[in-house]
């Protein structure tokens, strides 16, 4: 009799977890809302109608339902909660799981200074241009809202950042996650607007809470003191997603080049 082959054990299928559900809401949602902003820019371009913050001010309903979801989010993020990523977690008191260790590693601190300030050039070369005209409140808008989609696109797909700057392992280490809605609205500094500055003011003191607490408590941000931060610990599982789109795009990549 012919031996049985060795049948290799399947994997496991990744289940989506309750924070990777909650990140592909906020894109669906991101991105609808940025095709409706660059559609409307794109009409106004070629009719001269009307500016974007006009159309949404003749429907104050609508505008208001985008600030809310946008304003109780970042409400939302000063409190803990298990439907958030571990990234933004690791601020609070409540999930510092001590390891021993009492010199925390941070690796990629350093880098977050030049990250800081490629995004304050470049986006002060933007305002420039906005200053002198060449660009207008619609054109911060639509790049507001493109700021918000890529801002998912880093935690579920690719970052920059992270690989470009920070070199840290996954978003769960990230030194700068919650600077995130500071940076997608930093456009808005330049549309002056109760609505466009209570929303970047908003961003402003979470980026502001988040550094306090970084400096205060840098164990909570730490790998080596936090056992919150480890792989064993995560709830999230969003490497094993970010891994297995990455082995899709090489396979198809190499079955492109056959």
């Amino acid at each position: 009799m012919k031996p049985e082959e060795v049948r290799k054990p399947k994997k496991a299928k990744l289940k989506p977890s309750a924070v990777m559900i909650v990140h592909y809401f906020e894109l669906t949602f991101r991105s609808i809302l940025f095709v409706i902003i660059f559609s409307l820019w794109i009409y106004n371009q070629i009719s001269y109608d009307m500016p974007i913050s006009s159309r949404f001010a003749e429907h104050p309903v609508i505008l208001a339902i985008f600030w809310i979801l946008f304003f109780a989010d970042m409400v939302f993020r000063l409190f803990p909660s298990p439907i958030r990523s571990p990234g933004c977690q690791k601020q609070f008191a409540r999930n510092f799981q001590e390891t021993g260790e009492k010199s925390p590693i941070i690796s990629d601190n350093n880098a977050t200074m030049l990250v800081a300030m490629v995004w304050i050039i470049l986006n002060a070369l933007i305002g420039a241009l906005h200053v002198i005209r060449v660009l207008n409140d619609d054109f911060m808008l639509v790049l507001s809202s493109a700021y918000s989609v890529c801002d998912l696109i880093c935690i579920l797909f690719f970052c920059p950042f992270q690989t470009w700057f920070l070199k840290n392992r996954c978003c769960v280490t990230c030194r700068i996650y919650n600077w995130d809605f500071a940076m997608m609205f930093t456009p808005l500094f330049f549309v002056p607007n109760p609505y466009t500055w209570s929303l970047l003011g908003m961003a402003v003191i979470l980026l502001i809470r988040w550094e306090i607490t970084f400096y205060l408590h840098p164990e909570r941000f730490a790998e080596n003191t936090n056992r919150y931060l480890s792989c064993a610990e995560c709830t999230e599982k969003l490497c094993r997603h970010k891994k297995q789109l990455q082995t899709l795009w090489n396979y198809a990549k190499k079955e492109l080049h056959r």
